[in-house]
């Protein structure tokens, strides 16, 4: 590729992004952000507004001097005073960017500026030109671009670049123009401005009409080669051009637009997440960076996505920074999908038929849960795998003393291999004091991993369910139980987890299992 396809990267989040509702950021988020878009290889970096406030004036001024690549710019209007704030800012920086610029669509001039074109010719000559004193990298931009009249624009943008101008941004501000005009107008203006080819055309796209990244990329196609926007695609109203979604076009389907960006794909997310971070979430659904943009729930897909990724997904998670495909368990998933989730959570040796049963429990679960997690479908499977008559433990009572001035104290009697036998235990509360109660009923040595409650139904006589992770030698069980009191489903959730692991033992150390049970009946003749 020459130099001509080469695509310049220029990234307002701090700027445009920042002024959408809800997104302004911090003296040190901006500093944290602009960091790893230097790192992300953006070309300019629009930092701020310095005239807006004393703390877009800092924050320009401070990245200004820690960029390492990236090249600072501060926008301006058409004053002295803006573009003198802009240079202050900016001047500690090797290279910066001053970015003024002017309506010029009859509407914006009648209405916000109340100035004639002629008015308007004057401005831009004078201001260009006094922007040009500090730096030979001067944009300019025609506000309103898209609404303004053709010939009068080809005519500003003569002037600017005569005045000094090295880059002309093309904006379409209310985000109005669709791919067809767009194109035209970059057409035009490429055959029409006589100096045209002593800058780089620029575009700046708003997404009011959900076309900003189309008319960037049409622009592109017609001859433009510098696309500003933003990080997930924040900005005013319904935001700009989004630059992960305009990058990974650009690379995906490099046959049809054959140009390069100097953008590191594999930081996106990363760069999504921070920006993300301070201003607001990011939508499930966003192309790239969304949490299910490369995540999978119906079955047909899934079952493709088994046998070759590129059945349903055109770039690799990989490319933008994600760790991997995301095969979501959901009541559209399939046997497939279930059976190659089991292989990934260990259970690689499972019978069909227990696949089968379990894959059974968990369509009726999907239909009652909207989420469903590595933990439900493990219970399903141990579920699957155990025989109620295999329980080695089974709780047989329990009584709990709780409440303040007395210690937590649970009367428990378990049937331990046949044998029924008592305990009583004090603990750190309720829960603790029946799990001790369980671990010298029966002795083990196990790490509670995860204790989880929850309400199944409202009110004060909702049923609560309860799971419990326990880990042994890398092994993991979980086990749930359900029962209006919390406390009887926590000591059965518990002893179930237990008995899934006494029977891993069984299966998959047969040996270990039998000294285990020996050492257990040796204390059971002792009387311990």
């Amino acid at each position: 590729m020459s130099d001509k396809n080469r695509v310049y990267i220029f990234d307002t989040t701090m700027r445009d992004g920042e002024q959408s509702p809800g997104a302004s950021m911090s003296f040190e988020e901006k500093i944290q952000i602009s960091r790893v878009f230097d790192e992300l290889g953006i070309d300019i970096i629009e930092v701020g507004f310095p005239i807006a406030s004393p703390g877009d004036f800092e924050a320009v001024a401070a990245i200004s001097k820690i960029l390492k690549k990236s090249i600072p710019c501060g926008l301006s209007r058409h004053t002295k005073k803006d573009i003198d704030a802009c240079y202050e800012a900016l001047k500690a920086a090797p290279r910066f960017r001053i970015h003024t610029f002017i309506s010029t669509s009859p509407l914006h001039m009648k209405h916000k500026l109340n100035k004639s074109p002629e008015q308007v010719i004057e401005s831009i000559k004078e201001h260009v030109t006094y922007a040009r004193k500090f730096t030979d990298d001067v944009e300019w931009s025609c506000e309103d671009g898209t609404r303004t009249d053709i010939d009068f624009m080809c005519k500003t943008i003569e002037l600017a670049i005569n005045c000094g101008a090295k880059t002309i941004n093309i904006p379409d501000t209310v985000g109005y123009s669709v791919p067809s005009e767009f194109k035209k107008i970059i057409e035009t203006l490429l055959n029409k401005v006589p100096n045209i080819d002593k800058a780089i055309l620029s575009v700046h796209c708003h997404n009011d009409l959900g076309l900003a990244v189309a008319n960037s990329l049409t622009g592109v196609s017609a001859g433009a080669r510098q696309v500003e926007c933003t990080i997930n695609g924040i900005g005013e109203r319904a935001g700009n051009a989004s630059l992960e979604e305009i990058v990974m076009a650009i690379k995906t389907r490099n046959d049809l637009m054959p140009f390069k960006t100097g953008i590191n794909t594999k930081l996106l997310s990363k760069a999504s997440k921070i920006v993300s971070n301070a201003t607001f979430p990011v939508q499930f659904n966003k192309a790239i960076v969304g949490k299910n943009a490369f995540a999978h729930e119906a079955g047909i897909h899934q079952d493709g996505m088994i046998k070759n990724r590129n059945t349903y997904e055109i770039m690799t998670p990989e490319s933008v920074g994600v760790k991997q495909t995301s095969l979501v368990m959901g009541k559209h998933s399939g046997r497939h999908a279930f059976k190659d989730k089991l292989t990934n959570l260990g259970y690689s040796d499972v019978t069909d038929d227990i696949i089968e049963v379990a894959f059974g429990k968990f369509k009726i679960l999907a239909d009652k849960k909207k989420h469903i997690y590595d933990d439900d479908i493990l219970a399903l499977v141990d579920d699957s795998l155990i025989k109620k008559e295999d329980n080695v433990i089974n709780l047989k009572s329990l009584r709990v003393f709780a409440g303040t001035g007395e210690p937590q104290k649970a009367d428990m009697t378990l049937e331990v291999y046949g044998e029924i036998k008592k305990a009583s235990e004090t603990g750190d509360g309720p829960v603790d004091a029946t799990f001790k109660c369980i671990k010298k009923l029966y002795p083990h040595d196990v790490n509670l991993q995860l204790y989880q409650v929850h309400a199944v139904t409202e009110g004060t006589d909702a049923q609560a369910t309860v799971s419990v992770r326990i880990e042994e030698n890398g092994k993991t069980t979980v086990g749930q139980a359900a029962d209006t009191d919390t406390l009887v489903a926590s000591a059965n959730a518990y002893i179930n987890a237990l008995n899934k692991m006494i029977i891993k033992r069984k299966k998959t150390a047969p040996q270990e299992y039998g000294q285990q049970k020996k050492e257990y009946e040796q204390q059971k003749m002792k009387g311990i």
